[in-house]
């Protein structure tokens, strides 16, 4: 999409949502370890513990800043952004960073519908990456899901996606596995609330053709395990992604951050970001 843009050649100043969190940790060790960025602030909720500590402590390397719960006296020091924490939360930052016109890369998963239609409104005012998922690697396979959809549309192949997280996750199925249902259908040239599947039990009959189905596993400390199935008559294609760490997820958003380095407003994925239009 079309956006205002200003260069800079300067490292970004960025500030990390959920800071205390896994996701954080990995955030802050990505930004502390880049030539690209620094880590202007550090944010968690006014009950959260770690409130004044210094957000660096977990490596042995303090950083001199403090975790604080003011988002705009923390977001007034950053050019950008990083959330991953629950759709309440990201909302609320949301509307404090396009008021001051820091950028925002959006990790959260489980908007509702309305709740995106006010994330693209708040891309009117300021940029925004937002991406079901942030890892780079997921996002070539996205790509490679649309190619297979489409040569195999024709030839009877069911489609059924399967999922599994920590024992922590809140939302099921993932943002990313609806985002890979959305990219088949879309590909095939339908919608996929029409086709999606999302339970089955008891007498189900047999599968209806065309659909998409989906399977969610939660335990234990999975980070992100993805597969999905074009089953047809005498062959099976599979094609997968497994998350070992959370690092994918943290290189990939720092490479939002710079994509939106010399960008004022609109609303981008991780698509835009990659060149994989």
């Amino acid at each position: 999409m079309t956006a205002s843009t200003t260069q800079s050649s300067t490292p970004q100043r960025v500030a990390v949502a959920g800071a205390s969190g896994r996701m954080g940790h990995m955030l802050i060790e990505a930004i502390l370890n880049s030539s690209d960025c620094v880590l202007a602030a550090a944010l968690d909720r006014a009950d959260s513990p770690a409130i004044g500590t210094d957000p660096s402590a977990f490596l042995g390397k303090p950083s001199g800043l403090k975790i604080e719960s003011d988002v705009r006296a923390a977001l007034s020091k950053a050019d950008c952004l990083i959330d991953f924490t629950r759709p309440e939360g990201t909302m609320e930052h949301l509307a404090v960073a396009a008021d001051l016109g820091v950028g925002v890369v959006i990790g959260t998963t489980g908007f509702s519908d309305e709740q995106k239609v006010q994330i693209a409104e708040f891309a009117q005012k300021t940029s925004i990456v937002f991406a079901p998922n942030m890892s780079v690697g997921v996002n070539v396979t996205f790509k490679l899901l649309e190619m297979a959809a489409k040569a195999l549309q024709q030839g009877g192949y069911d489609i059924e996606i399967v999922e599994a997280h920590h024992k922590h996750k809140v939302d099921a199925p993932s943002g990313t596995a609806l985002k890979m249902g959305e990219v088949i259908a879309e590909a095939q040239g339908t919608r996929l609330a029409d086709r999606a599947v999302y339970e089955r039990f008891g007498h189900t009959g047999e599968r209806k053709a065309d659909t998409i189905g989906f399977a969610t596993v939660r335990g234990g400390d999975i980070v992100g395990d993805h597969t999905v199935l074009f089953a047809g008559t005498g062959e099976r294609i599979e094609i997968a992604h497994k998350s070992s760490s959370r690092a994918g997820y943290a290189n990939g958003s720092l490479r939002a951050v710079a994509y939106l380095a010399d960008k004022k407003t609109g609303q981008y994925d991780m698509y835009d970001v990659l060149n994989l239009r």
